[in-house]
Formats: C-alpha cells, sequence, structure tokens
C-alpha cells in the first residue's frame, strides 16, 4: 500500500504567464537539495528560456503511439512509475490523451501516479477549469475544449499562481516568447485582449483565494482560520436605527465587492409587538433589495449567536449600532458591545460601531 504523493499545481491565466518556466526552476532547486526529480512530459513550445530552464533534469522518454499512419507521443505513465523518482514534472495537466491511450486524460495519468507515492508538480491554465467553462466562453467568445474537473484542483496539496499583469504578456507575446510571428496579431485581436487577460487574471486569483479558504474552512480551529474574501454581517434590532446600519452595511459590501448577511436574533421568551414585527419584517425586505442573506435565529444569547453566525459563514466585518444599555443595566450585566468583542477578538473579524440618530 503506498502513501499517496503530493500534488503542486501551477496556475496562471493564460499561455505565456510563466507556469512551466516556474515549475522547472522550482524543480532544480529540489534536484540541488538532493531530491531525485525527473520530467515526465514537458511543452517547450519552442520557447527558448523554457527550454534552457529544462536543461540538466533527466526525462523519461515518451511512448511512442501509431494513428493513422503517424507517429505520435504522450507520456509514458508505466515507464514513469517504474523509474519511481521522488518528484515528476508532468506539463498541460487538461491534456487529451490520443486515442487508444490507456487513459483519456492527462491528469487520470497523474492520479495514477500519485497513487503510487509519487509527487507531482504540473501545470494548467484557468480557463481549463471545469467549472468556469460556460463563463469563460462568455468573456473570451472560446470554448474550451480540454478541462479538468474541479477535484483535482480541490484536491491539491498546494497551488501557486503564477501571475504576470496584462501588459507584460502582451509584451512577451509581441517579442514573440508565447506564439510563432504569424499567429502574434491574430492572438491580440482574439483570446489576448486586454480585458479577456484581466477577467482571466481576476478568476485566477479568485480561484486559488476560494480553495485557500475552503482549507481554512475545514481546520479544526475554525476560529484561527484567517479567510481571504470579505463578507458583511450587520446586527439587527427592533430599533428604527436598525434601517440605518443596514444602509451602511450594503455601501460597505458594495466598496469591498462583498456579500452582504443581516442577522436578528429573536428571545425566545420576548414576544414582539406588532410595530416591532413590521420593522424586523421591513429590515428583511430592505436586506433582499441589496442583494443580501437575512438570518433570523432564536437564542438567549444575543453576542454568542452573533458570533455563531460569524464563524458559519465566514465573516470578515461585523456592523453594530451603539448600545442603548441605561448605565445602570451597562454596570449590572456588561456592555453587549464588550461581550461580543471578546468573542471575536481572535477571529480576524473587524467590529465597526456605528453612532446612528436617536
Amino acid at each position: 500500500m503506498f502513501k499517496r504523493g503530493r500534488h503542486k499545481i501551477f496556475i496562471g491565466m493564460a499561455p505565456g504567464v510563466g507556469k512551466t518556466y516556474k515549475m522547472l526552476e522550482e524543480a532544480k532547486n529540489l534536484k540541488r537539495d538532493g531530491v531525485d526529480v525527473v520530467i515526465g512530459l514537458l511543452e517547450t513550445h519552442n520557447r527558448k528560456e523554457t527550454a534552457r530552464q529544462a536543461q540538466g533534469l533527466e526525462i523519461v522518454l515518451r511512448k511512442e503511439i501509431v494513428k493513422n499512419n503517424l507517429t505520435l507521443s504522450e507520456m509514458d505513465t508505466d515507464a514513469v512509475i517504474d523509474r519511481n523518482p521522488q518528484l515528476v514534472l508532468v506539463d498541460e495537466l487538461a491534456h487529451t490523451n490520443i486515442p487508444g491511450s490507456p487513459r483519456e486524460k492527462r491528469y487520470q495519468d497523474v492520479e495514477i501516479i500519485l497513487d503510487r507515492g509519487i509527487d507531482v508538480y504540473s501545470t494548467v491554465n484557468i480557463q481549463h477549469l471545469e467549472s468556469l467553462n460556460d463563463l469563460v466562453a462568455r468573456i473570451t467568445g472560446v470554448v474550451v475544449r480540454e478541462r479538468i474537473p474541479d477535484r483535482i484542483l480541490e484536491a491539491a496539496d498546494e497551488i501557486v499562481v503564477v501571475d504576470v499583469t496584462p501588459e507584460t504578456l502582451e509584451e512577451r507575446l509581441r517579442d514573440g516568447k508565447i506564439y510563432a510571428p504569424n499567429k502574434i496579431q491574430q492572438s491580440l485581436e482574439n483570446f489576448f485582449q486586454r480585458k479577456n487577460l484581466i477577467a482571466l487574471r481576476e478568476l485566477a486569483l479568485r480561484e486559488v483565494a476560494d480553495t485557500v479558504e475552503e482549507y481554512q474552512k475545514d481546520k479544526v480551529l475554525i476560529g484561527q482560520a484567517c479567510y481571504v474574501h470579505e463578507r458583511v454581517l450587520v446586527c439587527m434590532s427592533t430599533y428604527p436605527n436598525s434601517l440605518q446600519l443596514l444602509r451602511r452595511g450594503a455601501r460597505l459590501s458594495s466598496y469591498m465587492n462583498a456579500p452582504l448577511y443581516a442577522i436578528f436574533v429573536d428571545n425566545p421568551e420576548r414576544f414582539l409587538t406588532k410595530d416591532e414585527v413590521y420593522h424586523v419584517e421591513t429590515c428583511e425586505k430592505l436586506c433582499e433589495e441589496f442583494g443580501g442573506e437575512f438570518i433570523r435565529v432564536k437564542s438567549y444569547n444575543v453576542p454568542q449567536a452573533i458570533t455563531e453566525v460569524a464563524d458559519r459563514e465566514r465573516i470578515t466585518q461585523i456592523i453594530i449600532g451603539e448600545s442603548r444599555q441605561s448605565r445602570l443595566r451597562h454596570l449590572i450585566k456588561g456592555s453587549f458591545t464588550q461581550k461580543l468583542m471578546r468573542l471575536i477578538w481572535k477571529k480576524h473579524i473587524d467590529l465597526h460601531i456605528i453612532a446612528t440618530e436617536r
């Protein structure tokens, strides 16, 4: 029984950002440290810098397949396993193998290698992710045929975003570092349009941020997780100033491009008046108009209920109004604000205390 190998994926927004170069660079550093590294499959696309970076690394010969009187080649997965290195490099994870190969997709070959206890470094572009296929088609007008399931990215032990600005990528393209000269202008007018590159870059960065959050979410000590995306929670009450708080929260969520949540905590032993019921319903409708989610829970402990919802929804910003407790109640039972702050102070949540009209 083999201990499954570790999978590290180098991901980028488009061809030419330097994923393969970065993978080779890290592999050569590991080789200098004594790690047994081989190249299982490398696609240089005639890029001189990439070819130079590969020098000095052992290459497992490809398997030749004759198809329609043509001799084609694919990664020889069995030869890689027989060689049994500590680490194998596999370029272009989304590649579709030649018909007649043992497996249809290259990522399936990688899974076989990982199951044999061999670590894998691989590369892929964001547009090859299955769940983003329709979105990428709308952005670029190009339907990507070669795709990998989202589970491959989710199961990876490490993901590295190889990021460059759209301007840098355009410069590399014009300099002939990505495609042959006869393809440059066509690429600039189609897939490599500036608007496409900006959108794809954002997709790549956001996808990895989401993956990091899911990893944090699965940690046992969820209170110590540090979330990447902002999420705003507005704490509602029966006071009329709740509507002001909700509007402030909606503005904040809009500035941050963040999901909006609002919470109202019912005391199980207290019945709301007709006016209070109407007020809470008004808050809920306004929250929905802002595109937010209204959460209503029952609890005797309001700060604890808010904290539990904040944990569950991975909240990063909480908005409350000024406390309206009397001075005597404040002295006897303590401040609601102080209780909430004690509960969230280790959770990387910002607390906004908003002064509103009486």
